[in-house]
């Protein structure tokens, strides 16, 4: 037998939607074949099936929401096409299942403020099935929160009368094209002597979202898991500069986009990566695992309420082009809430770049099972000393940036990571660049 449970799909992602199940109980299904669809509030996607086998029970139904590592459904081990009966398979799935537990009138992990208010106490509760919290995706409920939408004006058009993202998408350009209400002052609430803020003096109290309490929990088992370490290099990209500058106009024009430093760092780091496998590689249980691919995780900031990091598959089989076209794909379509379950799982080294902002020097913290995490840094013009020809030194200004490697002690020590980052380095400051992004 084996179990199917609701899989990580990104760092923050606490739960999800079961919107249908593709296969039915009795079906035979094969590994990797699409099993369910999900709803989470960073993606909608296709699950695959974890074994090959019989679809023997499914515990979480179509519309229900459940916790990450929930168990949803249990497959046979029998092979697919297998000698199996469709009567014992009938005759188990037959059988009683568990009273489920009591609910209450909310999801489980519920946001800060809940999507329907309580009904007046002459109205009975649940009176319209579509009504009832626990039938809206993690998205839905996202959505109808941000817009203050009451969603028992919502027609809901998917299973059992259950509203959609399309649905609540349709609801909310019908608002935008009818005449704005005009808006209610912002009140704001004062705390209690507890917080360490009088009442009234204007404070507020914010209550930390879903996605913010699931980071914090992540951040401190990598933290508690992983004795991390940090080092850090300074790296001269005038030779990468020199190319943006020539090639910027050319650049924009034919891909739509500006030409950061990013891909340039992201190729130099698959090349790197190569002499040091052991820096491309994730903890499981007692052993190291070294991945033969590159998995490119890449940080991606969702308008400052949370983080998701898609993956750009086989990095290390990609031009500097191919890597930078993917990671704007990506990174459009996370805030999009576009990306499919396999795009943001799967990364087996992650860049973070936070030097947009001009950061000097960030202490990352690392994306489990990884063992390593880089964070690009702000790259600035500095005065720097230059050897010529004749081996004279002079003042030159140059742009220098920091490259800040965090690293589980566990995997290898500080002088296998020193030197890895000296070879990136050095990728950085000799490649012939201008043929790389020809």
């Amino acid at each position: 037998m084996a179990d199917v449970v609701l899989p990580q799909l990104g760092e923050t992602v606490t739960e999800g939607t079961i919107i249908r199940w593709i296969k039915q109980i009795g079906d035979q299904v094969a590994r990797d074949e699409p099993l369910f669809e999900i709803s989470t509030d960073k993606v909608d996607s296709e699950v695959p099936s974890p074994a090959a086998g019989v679809l023997m029970q499914v515990v979480v139904p179509e519309g229900e929401t459940v916790e990450v590592g929930a168990l949803l459904a249990i497959i046979s081990d029998g092979p697919v096409g297998g000698g199996e009966t469709s009567e014992p398979v009938a005759a188990e799935v037959e059988a009683p299942a568990p009273e489920p537990e009591p609910q209450a009138p909310v999801a489980p992990v519920a946001p800060p403020e809940p999507v329907v208010e309580a009904p007046p106490e002459d109205e009975p509760p649940a009176a319209d099935p579509r009504t009832e919290p626990r039938l809206l995706s993690p998205v839905v409920r996202k959505l109808v929160n941000e817009h203050g939408i009451d969603i028992s004006t919502i027609e809901g058009s998917g299973v059992g009368g259950r509203i959609t993202r399309a649905d609540v998408e349709e609801m909310i350009r019908q608002r935008r094209s009818a005449p704005e209400a005009p808006a209610s002052p912002p009140s704001t609430v004062g705390t209690d002597a507890g917080s360490g803020a009088a009442p009234g003096d204007g404070s507020a109290i914010v209550p930390l979202s879903n996605i913010r309490r699931t980071i914090g929990r992540h951040m401190v088992a990598s933290k508690a898991t992983s004795p991390h370490v940090l080092t850090a290099v300074e790296v001269d990209f005038e030779g990468v500069e020199r190319v943006r500058r020539a090639a910027r106009s050319a650049w924009r024009s034919e891909e739509g986009f500006s030409l950061t430093y990013l891909p340039f760092i992201a190729r130099a780091v698959c090349d790197a990566l190569g002499d040091f496998p052991h820096i491309n590689a994730s903890i499981d249980g007692k052993d190291l695992v070294l991945h033969r691919s590159v998995h490119l995780a890449v940080a991606v900031d969702l308008d400052f309420q949370g983080l998701l990091a898609p993956v750009v598959r086989d990095t290390e089989t990609k031009r500097l082009r191919a890597i930078a076209r993917e990671v704007v794909d990506l990174a459009a379509r996370a805030r999009r809430k576009e990306l499919s379950a396999s795009e943001v799982t799967g990364g087996t080294f992650t860049i973070t770049n936070p030097g947009q902002y001009g950061t000097m020097m960030q202490f990352p913290i690392i994306n489990q099972p990884q063992v390593a995490i880089l964070s690009t840094d702000g790259i600035s013009r500095r005065p720097v000393v230059v050897t010529g020809a004749s081996g004279d030194e002079a003042i030159a200004i140059h742009s220098v940036g920091v490259l800040a490697l965090a690293w589980d002690h566990r995997a290898f020590d500080g002088a296998y990571v020193a030197a890895f980052l000296d070879r990136l380095r050095h990728i950085i400051q000799t490649r012939d660049w201008e043929a790389e992004i020809l």
